[in-house]
């Protein structure tokens, strides 16, 4: 596994973190007829909460990004993005598994939505995540936290 961290989120990661998001999601929403170059972008932007993102850094370069939102019932993991070129490594996993172990140790449920037919879906049942609800583009999951 390659040399990474994580670090905070500031608001000047949002224009690398829409252009990660734009890259990663394009396959699965040209897939499902929803791509629209601008609209990826300016939804992350729309939506960036640098206090809730943590950056993920591969040799000291920007890699990714991961964010745990607080809600009344539930954290909510949002934005994770992993660089193509270093997905496959155990990187993205780490990564869940800290955030997890975070959330079991405060026993927090944890909520999250994939696109449909997203390979990303499998990751998260590995993880613990059972399908809540879906709808023609998204599928809702969520973990109980694990005593």
């Amino acid at each position: 596994m390659a040399d990474w961290g994580v670090r905070p989120a500031s608001t000047g990661d949002v224009e690398a973190v829409a252009e990660l998001r734009a890259l990663v999601l394009q396959a699965d929403l040209e897939r499902l007829g929803r791509y629209d170059a601008r609209r990826v972008r300016q939804r992350l932007r729309d939506g960036f909460v640098p206090a809730h993102t943590r950056v993920i850094e591969v040799d000291g370069t920007f890699a990714g990004c991961v964010a745990l939102r607080p809600a009344e019932d539930a954290h909510w993991l949002e934005h994770f993005y992993l660089d193509p070129r270093v997905q496959g490594g155990g990187i993205g996993t780490a990564v869940l598994r800290e955030l997890l172990e975070r959330c079991d140790r405060g026993g927090t449920v944890v909520r999250l939505n994939v696109l449909r037919g997203s390979p990303a879906q499998r990751l998260y049942e590995r993880h613990g995540f059972a399908v809540e609800s879906e709808d023609p583009v998204d599928v809702f999951m969520v973990r109980a936290p694990v005593a």
